[in-house]
């Protein structure tokens, strides 16, 4: 079976919890990159990238990005030119798997800063295999910003359905506002429905900034049966008066 048929299987059941069991990034994510690249995907993979010298920016010295970090950012990004899986491998294997959790996540952030997006999912990856391992959303997010910013929208698509696959998902308002933000900018609204069903089977109380980003993101698609949907389920929640819409995000109370 291939990628986008599992992507296909997955999107059928919206409500799946994942009693499963965790699936990593790589098993729904792998083979849809190595598609591209016309390599199997087997314990290794292709990563090509595009030249990107243009736009280029730099790396960020601070307090979240530690000297470990930039060497590790910097080690993928040369063997990444390559296309060399071996090359790459020894990265992760020398440098990548050997930084502290902390550091790992600072590295994906500044892939995912400077637009490296295939690295920045094998990292994930590696990401997901620390114990213990809690899913943050906010990362998922920037992730999908990154994605869809260069048009790899089939790649988001799989990387919600591995996020519906979560097992110790926990609520986080502010997080699934966040993913639906990213998700909505990129008029991903089906998408967007998927998150939101996810959010509610995990016990996570939609707020009404989550209602009126939803909400006036659908009528402005012109998508009105979607959004009546969603005022319905809104109208569960704080009465049929939805007052809230028309005001400002900074009137809007969130949801603690």
């Amino acid at each position: 079976m291939n990628s986008w048929s599992q992507c296909a299987r997955l999107a059928a059941y919206p409500l799946d919890s994942g009693i499963h069991g965790r699936r990593l990034l790589s098993d729904i994510v792998c083979s849809s990159i190595a598609s591209r690249s016309g390599s199997k995907c087997g314990g290794n993979m292709r990563i090509s990238m595009r030249d990107r010298s243009k736009n280029r920016k730099p790396l960020q010295k601070g307090r979240n990005l530690s000297i470990e970090a930039i060497q590790a950012v910097q080690a993928l990004k040369r063997v990444a030119h390559k296309n060399d899986d071996s090359a790459v491998e020894q990265v992760f294997n020398g440098i990548v798997r050997r930084l502290l959790k902390s550091d790992m996540i600072a590295v994906l952030r500044e892939l995912l800063r400077q637009n490296q997006c295939l690295l920045a999912l094998k990292v994930f990856e590696e990401v997901q295999k620390e114990i213990p391992y809690r899913p943050q959303l906010k990362l998922y997010a920037e992730t999908v910003s990154c994605l869809g910013s260069n048009g790899l929208l089939e790649d988001i698509n799989c990387l919600i359905m591995a996020l519906k696959m979560e097992s110790s998902l926990e609520p986080d308002v502010e997080g699934f506002y966040a993913l639906l933000e990213s998700l909505m900018k990129f008029n991903l609204t089906s998408l967007a429905l998927e998150v939101f069903y996810l959010m509610k089977l995990r016990g996570c109380d939609p707020d009404k900034l989550t209602f009126k980003l939803l909400i006036n993101g659908l009528e402005s698609n012109k998508e009105t049966n979607l959004s009546a949907f969603v005022r319905q389920e809104a109208e569960k929640y704080y009465g049929q008066s939805l007052n809230f819409l028309d005001e400002t995000e900074e009137e809007v109370p969130r949801l603690k």
